[in-house]
């Protein structure tokens, strides 16, 4: 099964800068993406063969996750069920037979850490929910998770320490999550791999030096490590500001 996500910083932009081409040409089972910013009636995409899940924000513009899927899914629900997470579309759980597939936007600790107290309490509910569905079958997580766990993640690391993304306080609660029998994919796979990055600042030209940050991940449940054929980074891929990444799942 081949699984896809992508940060498209606006689908309708991402529409006019090649989307359909990437989509045609990925012939994923699934493709999940983060940060729409449209409601599915703003936009006439036809996907033959492809059902269409959306979870919009209530602020226009903002925001938003949708799941564009063949392999017809057992159920879908939209949010963690709680209201105060659940305004800014976030989170799409598509249940497949084997597993869950979740795609998550996660919310960003803003400049100088602003909103870094919400994205605490976000990510011990997001993790009590991703643990929730883990006890019942195994969970595929994917998403722009506004992170760089490691060093290795990011060009400049010493010079963000304490930007959004890379705070103490964001880093350690990946590790908490992947410490409660989760495993990046990508990581797992290619453990020493530098200059592997999923988005760059529009600032600066920076993915013209590749000054980036690996912050979009495939998260798998520790069970279903086995199963990963191949984590991809696609950043051969433009159209937006994050590249997709891809998992080949056996």
């Amino acid at each position: 099964m081949k699984l896809v996500s992508w940060n498209v910083n606006g689908l309708r932009a991402c529409l006019g800068k090649g989307f359909l081409d990437f989509f045609s040409a990925a012939d994923a089972d699934a493709v999940c993406l983060q940060e729409t910013k449209m409601h599915q009636e703003q936009a006439d995409l036809e996907l033959p063969g492809y059902q269409q899940f959306w979870n919009s924000a209530e602020k226009k513009g903002y925001s938003g996750t949708a799941v564009f899927t063949r392999v017809p899914p057992l159920n879908v629900t939209y949010g963690i069920g709680m209201a105060e997470h659940d305004s800014e579309g976030r989170v799409i759980t598509v249940e497949y037979e084997p597993f869950y597939l979740v795609n998550c936007y996660t919310p960003n600790a803003q400049r100088e850490l602003a909103r870094l107290e919400y994205r605490m309490k976000w990510e011990d509910d997001f993790r009590a929910y991703l643990m929730s569905l883990d006890a019942k079958k195994p969970v595929v997580l994917c998403g722009d998770l506004n992170v760089a766990h490691q060093e290795i993640d990011l060009k400049n690391p010493k010079t963000n320490r304490r930007n959004a993304g890379f705070s103490d306080e964001e880093r350690a609660k990946m590790t908490e999550l992947l410490a409660g029998g989760f495993v990046d994919t990508f990581r797992a796979l290619y453990p020493d791999v530098t200059g592997a990055y999923t988005w760059w600042s529009y600032l600066r030209r920076a993915r013209d030096t590749n000054a980036g940050w690996r912050i979009d991940y495939f998260i798998v449940s520790e069970r279903l490590r086995g199963a990963v054929h191949d984590s991809r980074i696609r950043a051969d891929v433009m159209g937006s500001d994050h590249c997709p990444v891809e998992l080949d799942l056996l």
